[in-house]
């Protein structure tokens, strides 16, 4: 009996450990990181909630944005998305064309929402286009 139960106990600590193993590999958060580390392109959203913000990692920059709700002419949808990028630092690696490729991005996800750039990335924009 003692050994039935044993066996049990055993495999039940195997199908635990299995499953923590698949939901590493599985989870969303990490392929951001390891996209992040690579300076690879990865976005993170979750579509179905429009309170959780979306994180957006592109040549080595991390950029969070944040979802705005509003009504359309027929429905209510993200109407605002807000950008702010993590770290300044990280900016000196882009240029004004990957600013354009990321808010095509967003656009093809939310083609209702004005897409706003917070400090530093409004200002490298704005001076971009003046010179």
């Amino acid at each position: 009996m003692i050994i039935v139960l044993f066996r049990l106990v055993i495999l039940a600590a195997m199908v635990l450990i299995a499953y923590s193993v698949i939901r590493f590999f599985a989870d969303p958060k990490r392929k951001l990181e390891k996209a992040h580390d690579h300076k690879q392109y990865y976005f993170l959203d979750d579509t179905t909630n429009a309170r959780k913000n979306f994180l957006v990692t592109y040549k080595g920059a991390l950029f969070e944005g944040e979802k705005y709700l509003g009504t359309t002419d027929n429905s209510f949808d993200i109407i605002t998305i807000s950008v702010s990028v993590k770290n300044a630092s990280e900016l000196y690696l882009l240029e004004k064309e990957d600013f354009y490729f990321l808010e095509k991005e967003m656009d093809l996800r939310y083609p209702c929402a004005e897409i706003k750039w917070k400090s530093p990335v409004k200002e490298f924009l704005r001076h971009r286009e003046n010179s």
